[in-house]
């Protein structure tokens, strides 16, 4: 299966490339946009089932490793 990982900074952590993008946007005419995040996205393969455990395994791994647990949140996807 699919996984795909979406990680981005906390809401508390300052993000300077957010705020270079945001600066960017607005210089561009884009006056609207506001909080600007730049995060990752982290996409493999991988066997194995759709469980409870499957589950607890891929928060180690992306808590773990694919993360920085102090100043990153991620969220997960998975495709069959």
């Amino acid at each position: 299966m699919k996984v795909i990982v979406f990680v981005s900074p906390k809401d508390t952590v300052l993000d300077p490339q957010g705020a270079a993008v945001e600066h960017a946007m607005k210089s561009l005419g884009h006056q609207s946009a506001r909080a600007v995040r730049i995060g990752k996205t982290v996409t493999f393969e991988i066997d194995g089932e759709d469980t409870e455990a499957f589950r607890k395994e891929l928060d180690q791994l992306c808590d773990g490793l694919l993360s920085n647990p102090i100043i990153e949140d991620f969220r997960y996807e998975i495709e069959a």
